[in-house]
């Protein structure tokens, strides 16, 4: 006889339907807000979950923030509750910043030293 399992990390969007003034890029965008957690399977079923952790992202710049646990369980569950700036710390900043070249125009968000199109030094 034989079993397989596996552990994986699982991500699970939950809904919040709210537009907000994004403090990174200063654009209306929305709080995608997700669940992520580690299962358990056995024979492709999950058995037993743990180390659930909530992140928001936003829609308009893509920034990443870790979403209080407190008010990630309240969304989980139903509960009608707002997300505030507090609740919220930062992971990944949004909009990665634009590199030109000043010879030939060219935009890149890649860390390039030198351009990719002409050579010329960024």
């Amino acid at each position: 006889m034989f079993f397989i399992m596996g552990i994986t990390q699982k991500m699970k969007q939950l809904e919040y339907q709210k537009t907000v003034i994004c403090s990174q890029c200063g654009s209306y965008g929305r709080y995608q807000v997700y669940m992520i957690y580690t299962c358990l399977s056995l024979f492709f079923i999950p058995v037993f979950s743990w180390g659930r952790r909530y992140q928001v992202q936003m829609s308009c710049c893509g920034a990443v923030y870790e979403l209080k646990q407190e008010v990630g369980d309240r969304l989980r569950h139903g509960e009608s509750t707002d997300i505030r700036e507090s609740d919220l710390t930062m992971v990944q900043n949004g909009r990665p910043a634009v590199k030109r070249c000043s010879s030939c125009g060219y935009q890149t968000t890649e860390n390039f030293e030198y351009c990719p199109k002409c050579g010329e030094k960024l």
